[in-house]
């Protein structure tokens, strides 16, 4: 294997490598950075300069079970020496796949009953679009097409998925969203418009906007919701009090499917196998990705609800076989990684120790900055957590965009050896560390955290 100096890895890079979520003309300018990973273990990773840093975002929340588990390698080598590939077309199927179907059910909440794969989140909620509509069509009501989804919301970035997403960034330069994708109120508590409401009162609003909506469209329009159960890239946004609750009964009245979106929080992240059995909800569809392989390989599902199944199978009797698949569903290498990890996440007790050092975690940073006059709300659920950097935290005052305060928070805490993410939708920093995080770990961050929001606030 030849090695290559860093530099011209870097020029390689910059003159070829297009990168997503990169302002193209900078990188190829050399004006951001070009960190070019080379091994990991456990939750730090270390770059081709010997630079090693604890990975407080687990990649993009999606390493679960942590890096270096030579059992999750180990299975998809083995399965690569039996049976690289094979179709899932026309009943075809492999054992990995199989397996992996038996247990992700398993652990679904009650009521789900198979598993259809993809390779991503995107695919795997672009799935959930055509499912939906296959559901109305079998059930003579094309007219239901209308998906509802939230502002804040992401879904994914493809031309779907991307309309699903409700972040301006997916939707400015590519004429999105896609008409009949609709978009309701955040349960953003925090950037509330009315100060005054609890909790409660603010998921009652939130339940109220969206059977306005509903009405306003007209109910028999509307196919489906899709939410995820933890606002993940729109600011790492737990549900207020009694959120699902009120939705979930809107929902019910007008006969509107509910698609969970547990690619960030499917497979332990909140404590609980699945965010939509953390917080008591009854999805009709489920899509998953992330934790599924725990990154090892990219492998996607959407978990079909018995309901939707028996009428799916009337469908086959009336329309034939469904139009529907991809080459690389039910793909047995990375079938074969998602064996591994979930028997690997059991065996560690990596759901439990999600919900008790996630806990410790927002404890940890709310100690840590919750006070500073630069920090409106320290936020979290599980192994997910975020800061949200104000202006001015008794006014609710946020910063001017332009001054790009949290990615000089997040620059600030990568110098100190932690990565953290600047999310996209303000100036928040945000946390999804692998599952296996450890207090100690955690105190690393809290006090890099510290460390950088003290720095940026001198600056100011």
């Amino acid at each position: 294997m030849t090695l290559y100096n860093t530099n011209e890895l870097d020029a390689w890079d910059r003159d070829h490598l297009f990168h997503p979520s990169t302002h193209m003309a900078g990188h190829a300018r050399g004006e951001t950075t070009n960190r070019v990973i080379a091994s990991a273990e456990g939750v730090y990773i270390t770059d081709v300069d010997g630079q090693r840093s604890l990975d407080g975002f687990a990649g993009l929340y999606c390493v679960n079970a942590g890096y270096g588990r030579t059992e999750i390698t180990d299975a998809i080598a083995e399965q690569a020496r039996k049976l690289a590939y094979f179709h899932a077309y026309a009943g075809h199927g492999n054992e990995p796949a199989i397996r992996l179907a038996k247990m992700v059910i398993d652990r679904a909440p009650e009521g789900m009953s198979r598993v259809f794969y993809g390779l991503s989140g995107s695919d795997a909620n672009e799935t959930c679009v055509k499912l939906v509509w296959y559901y109305n069509a079998v059930l003579g009501r094309p007219g239901r097409r209308k998906l509802i989804a939230r502002l804040g919301g992401y879904h994914g970035s493809g031309v779907m998925t991307g309309s699903l997403t409700g972040l301006p960034t997916w939707h400015a330069t590519f004429g999105l969203p896609l008409p009949g994708v609709l978009h309701t109120e955040s349960p953003y508590y925090y950037r509330r418009a009315d100060r005054s409401m609890s909790e409660e009162q603010f998921s009652q609003h939130c339940a109220d906007k969206l059977e306005e909506m509903i009405l306003a469209e007209g109910p028999e329009t509307i196919a489906a919701f899709f939410a995820e159960p933890v606002l993940g890239t729109g600011g790492i946004v737990p549900p207020p009090a009694g959120y699902w609750e009120r939705i979930s009964a809107v929902l019910k009245k007008y006969d509107i499917l509910l698609v969970a979106d547990e690619v960030v929080t499917g497979f332990g992240r909140l404590g609980s196998n699945f965010g939509s059995i953390h917080y008591g909800l009854k999805p009709d569809l489920m899509a998953v990705a992330k934790g599924l392989t725990s990154a090892y390989a990219p492998l996607s599902g959407v978990v079909v609800s018995d309901k939707l199944w028996r009428v799916f199978e009337q469908g086959s009797e009336k329309f034939g076989p469904i139009g529907h698949g991809w080459t690389y569903s039910a793909h047995p290498l990375c079938a074969a990684a998602g064996v591994a990890n979930l028997e690997l996440i059991d065996r560690l007790g990596l759901v439990e120790n999600a919900g008790t050092v996630g806990a410790y975690l927002k404890q940890a940073l709310t100690d840590a900055v919750g006070d500073h006059p630069m920090v409106g709300e320290v936020r979290g659920e599980g192994m997910l957590a975020a800061v949200e950097l104000v202006a001015d935290r008794d006014d609710r005052v946020y910063f001017d965009r332009s001054l790009k305060i949290g990615a000089r928070v997040y620059r600030e805490t990568l110098a100190r050896g932690v990565i953290g993410r600047a999310m996209p939708n303000g100036d928040v920093l945000g946390f999804g560390p692998p599952l296996c995080l450890s207090r100690e770990d955690v105190d690393v961050i809290a006090g890099a955290v510290r460390g950088a929001i003290e720095a940026v606030a001198a600056e100011l």
